[in-house]
């Protein structure tokens, strides 16, 4: 399928497929989108601790790298394991300059580690930061109770309707600890709904620039 690199509103950069019309990020803010949903929804409920956090489509790199930088802010020992059945090209990664968007010159040896790293191979990017990207699809997931949050980035219901079901999300709920969290920028009633039939407590917040509501789902105490 066809891809090419465009700016969004915020200045920041996205893939788009063309085919889709879908994007890797919010064409309102690839930046705001990733902070608003995120950090400030999902990281922001940890505090000086060790997290286990299991993003599903790491995709560019984005949030990897934005919780990189947060995370050491907030004191934060974070292992951070990425899933991605179809990997970002270096080529892609190198147009779409997230250092610059992000002033990220401090972890600019970070980023190149995050994306020179091999897949199914744990490396180190700093003291604090583990990384695991795992090429697989989402489908196969196994993993259970290992993690205290859950980025949920994969593309849309609209073109990709499989990754958004009772089946996907009942992973995802085995793969949390117990009082973990799940945020993702979705707030479709049926994605709502398949959350809630494998056993989450989901809440809608405010969204990101360009939607109106977002969705926070927990493992129950």
């Amino acid at each position: 399928m066809k891809r090419e690199i465009i700016t969004t509103a915020d200045g920041s950069k996205t893939i788009q497929i063309t085919d889709w019309n879908e994007q890797y990020h919010s064409k309102h803010g690839a930046v705001q989108e990733a902070y608003h949903v995120f950090i400030s929804n999902g990281l922001d409920l940890f505090k000086n601790k060790k997290v286990n956090l299991l993003e599903i489509g790491f995709g560019t790199g984005l949030n990897a790298l934005i919780t990189l930088m947060e995370g050491e802010k907030r004191n934060l020992e974070i292992y951070y394991k990425g899933v991605e059945a179809y990997p970002v090209s270096l080529k892609e990664i190198e147009e779409l300059d997230y250092l610059s968007a992000l002033d990220g010159v401090d972890v600019k040896d970070g980023f190149k580690k995050m994306h020179d790293s091999h897949w199914q191979e744990e490396v180190k990017i700093n003291s604090s930061f583990t990384l695991f990207k795992d090429k697989r699809d989402f489908k196969r997931i196994a993993d259970q109770n290992l993690f205290d949050l859950i980025y949920f980035d994969a593309f849309g219901a609209r073109v990709q309707p499989e990754l958004w079901t009772v089946t996907i999300f009942e992973k995802m709920f085995k793969a949390l600890r117990v009082g973990g969290y799940l945020v993702t920028y979705a707030a479709k009633g049926s994605v709502r709904r398949a959350m809630q039939e494998v056993g989450f407590l989901v809440e809608r917040l405010p969204g990101p620039p360009g939607k109106r509501e977002m969705l926070r789902a927990r493992k129950p105490i």
